[in-house]
């Protein structure tokens, strides 16, 4: 079984169940697990995870994410997309009257901490049903705000009716619904022509493979895919290091807790920069230099403790048979 991190370049049609469920095929391996999801008609990177990689997927949802969206004005549909059922169009005469500056200063004023109402073509539950199978059942319910950032606009062509941007976001963000909302601060209307995910946390486009790659790096030389799994540890190159004795490393097998007294000093950061702040992750190998898991400063003493154990070496991938 491989552990790690693949970087999927999601292609028009798939969801990402699909990409999953494509990938245990090529690599015969069931352990498998996307970060989060993007719309079918949407492509772009979406990081899967391999083995023991799969206790990760919650952490990298929580990262920034960035895309760049085409946006077309005029029309309003009920997915906030082209791929939805047009529900209102403004006179084509009146976009083509919007001036650049305008368009760019209504787009600056999305930047920031905003608030965004789900789409109802969306997973979110509500009252234990998703909305967008309530959606597909004819009916739209409330939903209440929810607080999002956007960390940058900006607007890359205007090419009336459509425009193209460039979005750096937070976890939760619709660019479906910021597209609607957009051509609605414009008083003409507007939905998601296309979406590209260039980049979620430290996961680019450029290193990105299509299934298709993937396919044939298995049929011709499968030892190639190995090469683009990031190592779980990976994740958290930014975070202090610490390397256990090897009297201490049943404690670290089991979980337990530990203290500065376990680890090799000599091949573990100084201690000053591991006690910043509780909660701050920490990354704990054993004495053979095989990482084990996440701990966390505790603030009592030098206290560590467990915040997740990955148990398989992240860098041991074996053969893909």
């Amino acid at each position: 079984m491989i552990d790690g991190m693949l970087t999927v370049r999601k292609e028009p049609g798939f969801t990402s169940s699909d990409v999953v469920a494509k990938l245990r095929g090529i690599l015969h391996q069931k352990k498998i697990g996307h970060t989060g999801t993007l719309d079918p008609a949407a492509e772009g990177v979406l990081p899967v995870c391999l083995g023991s990689a799969t206790k990760l997927a919650d952490m990298i949802g929580d990262r920034d994410k960035e895309y760049v969206a085409v946006l077309r004005l005029g029309v309003t549909t009920d997915t906030q997309d082209m791929t939805g059922t047009v529900t209102g169009t403004c006179d084509p005469k009146t976009v083509l009257a919007l001036s650049e500056e305008e368009i760019r200063r209504t787009a600056a004023g999305f930047v920031g901490e905003i608030s965004q109402i789900p789409p109802m073509y969306s997973a979110i539950s509500q009252n234990g049903t998703r909305l967008y199978e309530l959606a597909r059942a004819g009916k739209v319910v409330e939903r209440k705000p929810r607080k999002i950032t956007i960390y940058e606009l900006e607007i890359q062509k205007i090419d009336l009716p459509l425009v193209t941007m460039r979005v750096v976001c937070s976890k939760g963000t619709y660019i479906r619904t910021l597209c609607e909302d957009l051509g609605n601060a414009l008083k003409v209307g507007g939905a998601m022509e296309h979406l590209l995910r260039t980049r979620v946390g430290r996961f680019t486009l450029e290193e990105a493979l299509t299934l298709g790659q993937l396919q044939e790096m298995k049929d011709h030389k499968p030892e190639e895919i190995l090469a683009h799994v990031t190592p779980i540890d990976a994740f958290f190159a930014d975070a202090p290091k610490v390397t256990v004795s090897e009297a201490a490393f049943p404690y670290l097998n089991n979980g337990n807790p530990l203290s500065f007294s376990n680890i090799l000093q000599e091949k573990s950061d100084d201690p000053r920069k591991i006690m910043k702040q509780a909660g701050d992750p920490i990354r704990v190998y054993d004495h053979q230099g095989n990482f084990y898991g996440i701990y966390t400063f505790s603030g009592e003493r030098d206290r560590m403790v467990c915040v997740r154990m990955f148990h398989r070496v992240a860098g041991d991938h074996r053969p893909l048979p």
